[in-house]
Parts: C-alpha cells; sequence; structure tokens
C-alpha cells in the first residue's frame, strides 16, 4: 500500500522560498515510507479536491508568508508581514477534508498557525522575548522546547529520550490562544511561547509544530519521529464510514 501525503507548496507567489523548501518536506516524507502529492496552490478547487480524494494525510508546511491577523479578529502590527490568502484557501480546503475524514494532519510552523487560527485560535503576531526564535536555517539547535508528559507528541520520541529537545527555530509569530480542542503538547521554557499542540481527540491524528522537524531529519532522532508517526497514523488511516460498517459487524 502506497501512504500518499498531500503538501500544498509553500507560497502562491515566491517561488525561490518553494525551490528551496519544499524538497526538505518531500525528502522526509519519502524517508518516512510516503510519497508526497503536491497540491499546486494556484490551481482549482476542483484540481484539488481530486487530489486530496486519493490522499491518506496532510502535511502543511512552513512559509515565508505571515497569518492575516484580521482572521482571527486583530487589527495589524507594523511588524506584521504580508500574507498570502491563496496558500491560505488551499489551507482551509485541506483542513477541511482532513477533518471531515480524520486523516493525519502534521502541521509545520506556518502550517501550525494557520492550523490554530482556522481552529478560532489567536496568534502573537510577533515575538518579543529574549529568546531568538528565527536564528536563521542553518542554526540547527536554536532553543530548548519542554514537551508535556503524556502528550502525544511525547509519544512521539525515541525511547529514553528526554521530554526537553533541542530544535531549530525560524519564526517569529507564534500561538497565542490555542484553537477548539486543540492542546498545548509543548513551549520553550525559558519565555513560555508555545512550541506544539495536538488535537484532543485520541482517534485523529493531528500535530502542529513551530519548529521545522524536515531540515533536522537525518540528524535529530526527534525529527525521524514525528515524520515515523505520522506516516504510520496515515497507513492505518480508513475513511470514517469504513470503520462504522466494521464496528456494526
Amino acid at each position: 500500500m502506497t501512504v500518499t501525503i498531500a503538501i500544498p507548496e509553500p507560497t502562491s507567489s515566491d517561488a525561490a522560498y518553494n525551490q528551496h523548501s519544499l524538497p526538505q518536506y518531500m525528502a522526509a516524507l519519502e524517508a518516512a515510507g510516503a510519497l508526497p502529492i503536491v497540491v499546486p496552490v494556484n490551481g482549482s478547487q476542483d484540481l484539488v479536491a481530486s487530489l486530496l480524494a486519493g490522499v491518506r494525510g496532510i502535511l502543511l508546511p512552513g512559509s515565508g508568508f505571515d497569518v492575516d491577523p484580521e482572521r482571527y479578529g486583530e487589527a495589524r502590527v507594523p511588524e506584521c508581514g504580508a500574507a498570502d490568502p491563496v496558500r491560505t484557501a488551499v489551507d482551509e480546503l485541506l483542513l477541511q477534508d482532513g477533518f471531515n475524514l480524520r486523516k493525519p494532519i502534521l502541521a509545520i510552523c506556518h502550517g501550525v498557525q494557520n492550523l490554530n487560527v482556522w481552529r478560532s485560535g489567536a496568534l502573537i503576531q510577533d515575538l518579543k522575548t529574549e529568546v531568538n526564535h528565527r536564528p536563521g536555517r542553518e542554526v540547527v539547535e536554536a532553543h530548548p522546547v519542554k514537551i508535556a508528559q503524556g502528550s502525544r507528541l511525547s509519544g512521539l520520541l525515541a525511547p529514553g529520550e528526554r521530554l526537553e529537545i533541542m530544535v531549530n527555530s525560524s519564526h517569529h509569530q507564534a500561538v497565542r490562544m490555542p484553537g477548539d480542542k486543540l492542546l498545548v503538547s509543548a513551549v520553550s521554557p525559558q519565555d513560555g511561547v508555545i512550541e506544539a499542540v495536538e488535537l484532543d481527540t485520541p482517534d485523529h491524528f493531528v500535530v502542529g509544530v513551530q519548529w521545522h522537524p524536515e531540515r533536522t531529519y537525518t540528524r535529530m532522532a526527534s525529527s525521524r519521529g514525528i515524520f515515523a508517526a505520522f506516516v504510520q497514523a496515515a497507513a492505518g488511516w480508513h475513511p470514517p464510514w469504513v470503520e462504522e460498517s466494521v464496528s456494526r459487524t
């Protein structure tokens, strides 16, 4: 069985960003045993729907753009960057499909911010703390994150791995108020910034991390664990009506 994962292009207008970031997500998925299906964000809704019909999971990647604060009822601050409404619209189609059919979802950086706002949460538009959350792509260990005991995320770590791990970091926005049924599963212990959330539903894999495990897949066991668990959940996915028919027999 081929485990197919939908991943939208990171941006609708920055070809250079797409070209240097998308291959890392695809390589991590392939290394974990999945086949990535790239969703063109400038394509039609019919094209997006046809691609979604054939996938078992959804990965929402990072982006060089910010989330429009109007989506969570706030005025834009000067430090908030431009939004990408085309990418946002595609993410919302993918999220709707994922939640309707309980497909596994992995959201990374901008992806977790879009997930959180789609679930009626809110963001910090521009971080101002003692921790440097955007040191650059080449910094592998930017700062620690403390993972919540008993969370789904804690179960993705390698056996014996500590609940406080080092992560890379490339963001200036973050979750301020978690969205509906999203639990905080990791924070930056030095400043309390939320670094990961997950859906409070044991039978639906939805995990969002603020760091970039695709960039450290070959170097860090924690990054490989995140992708392995996501792909494993996608491999075991069945449409809800199949599960219901089996439970009745």
